[in-house]
């Protein structure tokens, strides 16, 4: 293995370059071999901007180059089919939530990755800070015993980038495109799959044994064409039930609510994110708690990108938001919008 992770892009708009771009161009074990988007304007700007050698609009000249690992950042519905050509490839991957909009696609990804022996990486931000590995740490100990019920709420500020109204965000090299967000056609979906996956990335890292199994889901798409509003009632293989719960319309200056509720045959978990808490609360009384620093449950995605780069280079770390994650994620959201289209309850 090469001391420096030879990188590509596929997908070059608003979070790459504001993101996953600056980040990993200030690691000097990464060289950014290739970029490819569509616009060849847009593609000559990201490439004078972060010296990629390679800048092309055909994705497969872009995966002959020699690579060892791929970010794939295009939109919602075309994430499958470059995850997959890379993985093809004998690459690495890190591929942008939703990992796809289809559930056998996601675990088709999962699968050909394990079986290629390459690292695939879903970018849920919140599942590599301090105070979760703590949670699923606790967790894997056994703190709250068996699952029997989830409570999960997520809510945000998108409702312009959702209706297409107003996707400017200021200060970044490019606008999201509100057709990325906004057109069923192309993001596949709205709230959920937006920005509820992180929810439900951040849920199925900390329990790696629950698996939704049946849906029944509601939404709501007011001035828009994709959900704003999602109500999700699931059961789980083995029994337990739980509610997931999306808004997309906080106002702009707040930051992000997330509050998650997991009661066990032991006691229960609780992890605020909006009022930064982090609890375990059992039925013997012996409970604990996780300070969380203020500020510390803004939301930031450093933590993917830069885990990406040390699991190809062979680094011993931990990844914590894997295919398995990614596709049980998809499996969850895929099942509720079905049932928001059916009217009725949908099996995974």
């Amino acid at each position: 293995m090469s001391a420096r992770a030879r990188l590509g892009f596929i997908g070059a708009g608003w979070w790459a370059t504001s993101n996953h771009m600056p980040i990993l161009a200030a690691r000097s074990d990464v060289e950014f071999v290739g970029v490819s988007r569509l616009g060849a304007d847009e593609l000559r700007q990201v490439k004078d901007r972060f010296g990629f050698q390679i800048a092309t609009e055909d994705v497969d000249e872009l995966l002959r180059a020699d690579l060892d690992g791929v970010v794939v950042t295009s939109p919602h519905t075309l994430h499958y089919a470059h995850a997959r050509a890379a993985l093809e490839r004998g690459l690495h991957v890190m591929v942008e939530k939703p990992m796809t909009t289809n559930a056998d696609q996601a675990r088709e990804l999962a699968r050909l990755a394990a079986e290629r022996g390459r690292h695939l990486v879903v970018p849920y931000g919140w599942n590599y800070r301090q105070y979760v590995t703590r949670a699923r740490r606790w967790l894997d100990e056994g703190a709250i015993g068996r699952v029997e019920h989830v409570s999960l709420q997520m809510a945000s500020a998108l409702r312009g980038l959702l209706s297409g109204t107003n996707a400017a965000m200021g200060g970044t090299m490019f606008d999201p495109d509100p057709a990325t967000w906004a057109d069923p056609a192309v993001a596949g979906g709205g709230y959920g799959y937006a920005q509820l996956s992180h929810a439900t990335g951040l849920l199925f890292y900390l329990f790696p044994d629950l698996r939704a199994e049946s849906v029944f889901a509601m939404m709501s798409a007011p001035g828009a064409r994709v959900d704003m509003y999602d109500a999700i009632s699931a059961r789980f293989v083995g029994g337990a039930i739980g509610t997931v719960s999306g808004a997309g319309t906080v106002p702009r200056n707040l930051k992000f609510h997330l509050d998650l509720r997991v009661f066990g045959t032991e006691g229960m978990l609780v992890l605020d994110i909006e009022r930064e808490r982090l609890e375990i609360r059992r039925n013997d009384g012996v409970d604990r708690a996780w300070p969380i620093d203020p500020g510390d449950g803004n939301y930031t995605c450093d933590g993917p990108p830069n885990r990406f780069v040390d699991l190809i280079l062979g680094r011993d770390v931990e990844n914590a938001s894997s295919g398995d994650v990614g596709a049980r994620s998809v499996e969850l959201l895929d099942a509720a919008y079905r049932s928001a289209q059916s009217g009725a309850s949908e099996f995974v």
